[in-house]
């Protein structure tokens, strides 16, 4: 059975990132899309493992190759997901989690229209300029930028199919999970399987 390819969106501060680290440590089912951007990394994160870190130059020639799924500009930097490694990991199985912003899984919504879509928020707006301010990595300008940013992507959120609420991790861990499994067992997901069992049937 082939993986379905998933996207998750959600608010800078959200927990998207923890959320996904816990998915795929608890789950096998599961493979992550690694993301090229042009920002800088972050402390702890790894080139190849987090992003792939690369140029403008570099992403403008990887636009020009057709070698992104979809590609969008986040607070000033280049966000794409290459072509690749996604098709190969759903060839082999795997469920692919792309965690990509509203604009990008609007493109991979429109090309790949049996795409599940989750958007993952906080309880509250208090909670993720809380959570924001916590990181301790970031000016009171860029958070103002990024609640900002919330109040555009909010006007997105009818366009997913999930929404789940990262308060408790564990529960949220959990019910990400039952949601894709939920998807990836659909009748018409399963048109093959559903066949072979038919023809079974009308050979005894």
């Amino acid at each position: 059975m082939d993986g379905i390819l998933i996207v998750m969106s959600g608010f800078s501060g959200a927990g998207k990132g923890t959320l996904l680290k816990r998915l795929l440590n608890d789950y096998e089912d599961f493979a992550f899309s690694v993301s090229m951007t042009t920002r800088s990394p972050r402390e702890g994160e790894v080139d190849g493992k987090d992003y792939f870190f690369v140029t403008k130059e570099k992403f403008e020639e990887v636009i020009e190759a057709d070698g992104l799924y979809e590609h969008a500009t986040y607070c000033g930097n280049y966000y794409g997901t290459p072509r690749a490694y996604v098709d190969e990991q759903l060839k082999n199985g795997k469920s692919v989690i792309l965690d990509i912003e509203v604009q990008g899984a609007k493109q991979i919504k429109e090309k790949f229209p049996d795409t599940l879509m989750i958007f993952v928020t906080p309880p509250s707006i208090k909670t993720l300029r809380a959570r924001l301010e916590g990181r301790g990595t970031e000016t009171k300008e860029v958070i103002d930028k990024r609640i900002n940013r919330a109040k555009e992507e909010s006007l997105w959120i009818d366009n997913y199919e999930y929404v789940v609420i990262n308060d408790d991790l564990d529960t949220a861990v959990k019910e990400m999970y039952g949601i894709i499994m939920a998807q990836k067992f659909q009748t018409k997901r399963l048109g093959g399987f559903i066949s072979d069992i038919k023809n079974e049937l009308e050979n005894i």
